[in-house]
């Protein structure tokens, strides 16, 4: 375990949804830290530190794909631990930008080690936010029992309304058994930054803590980036009276998981995980469909019910949830907040205007 009070993190993409989660309790472990942030304007459309920036953390501007950027940081900054959540994330939007994709994804991590190298500050730890994104479909079980890989539905299937692969099952996500195959080009650099921090970090004596989160949510997230999740887009549907639109048939399932879980997992990683040969799948433990989460928000704003459309998105996957047993025994960490309490929050936040 880091000694506490020892030490300084890094955190890339600090001034983000998940680095101001993690802001109020970083600085309880380590006498230093900083954010790097280029404060892109998808995200942060004033381009001004946002409030719920924990005071005790700098921020330092700086893009994770400038060398220059990062030997003017390193030049003050001697990171003994790294939070690298830097990237971009839609999945969508990264079949039509593919290569700012992996310019921030794959180039901004590579950037980010060689400077590491060049300038003489290896870290103790790199710890890594990938995403469920990497498995793809994942895997599903025929009547048989038989584990089977039916890869990524076809724009024919979609487009004829089939959702689901006939005669099979999904089955959650975990690491240590299911394949990693994207269906997304997001998906598809997240898993190459996996591979390239796990073997650098290996190779420099650095140890690599991979994390594989599902569908992130709550109070501080963007309202106004469409990429960054469904759920706000629901609620302001429904707070305008309209008729949530859901997708395909409804029933897409996925495992929303509250940030104030996500922050607690990923702390505890930084602070005591020995590293991972597998990544930490973390999510709730359980699936929800958009319907249902759709319901849930109509219901809170006395809405129409929600509208299933049939329509799709090219890279959607039909399933995502993961166990978590393992990532529990291992960081001794558990979520705790369920969905329906949680979009309840998000939605207060909504309401109330508390954000920065």
């Amino acid at each position: 375990m880091i000694s506490e009070m020892a030490k300084t993190c890094l955190v890339t993409g600090g001034a983000g949804f998940i680095g101001c989660a993690l802001s109020t309790e970083l600085p309880k472990h380590f006498d230093r830290v900083v954010a790097m942030d280029n404060m892109h304007p998808q995200v942060h459309a004033n381009a001004t530190r946002p409030g719920d920036l924990d005071e005790r953390v700098e921020l330092l501007v700086g893009d994770v794909t400038s060398g220059d950027d990062w030997d003017r940081i390193l030049a003050d900054v001697a990171p003994s631990t790294v939070i690298h959540l830097a990237a971009e994330t839609g999945t969508g939007q990264s079949l039509t930008e593919a290569s700012r994709h992996a310019e921030v994804n794959v180039v901004g991590t590579t950037q980010m080690l060689d400077a590491f190298t060049r300038n003489g500050k290896l870290p103790e730890r790199i710890v890594l936010t990938s995403s469920r994104a990497v498995y793809g479909e994942g895997a599903w079980q025929d009547a048989n029992g038989k584990i089977v890989y039916p890869g990524q539905r076809t724009r024919d299937m979609l487009d004829r309304a089939q959702w689901d692969f006939p005669g099979l099952t999904v089955l959650p996500f975990n690491s240590s058994t299911v394949v990693a195959d994207p269906t997304s080009v997001y998906g598809s650099t997240k898993l190459a930054q996996e591979h390239i921090i796990r073997a650098w970090s290996l190779a420099m004596k650095v140890t690599p803590v991979i994390f594989r989160l599902q569908n992130v949510y709550g109070p501080g997230q963007s309202l106004t980036n469409p990429y960054t999740g469904i759920l706000p887009f629901f609620a302001q549907k429904a707070r305008s009276g309209d008729s949530i639109p859901v997708y395909e048939d409804g029933d897409i399932v996925r495992d929303f998981v509250y940030i104030n879980d996500v922050a607690s997992a990923i702390v505890s990683g930084a602070l005591n995980s020995g590293g991972n040969k597998f990544a930490y799948d973390i999510g709730s433990g359980s699936g929800t469909t958009i319907l249902q989460v759709a319901e849930i928000i109509a219901s809170i704003y006395d809405a129409p019910r929600p509208t299933i459309n049939g329509m799709f998105r090219d890279g959607d996957v039909r399933a995502a949830s993961c166990t978590i047993t393992d990532s529990q025994s291992a960081l001794d960490w558990s979520p705790k907040v369920s969905v329906t309490d949680g979009v309840a929050r998000l939605c207060h936040w909504i309401d109330t205007g508390e954000r920065s």
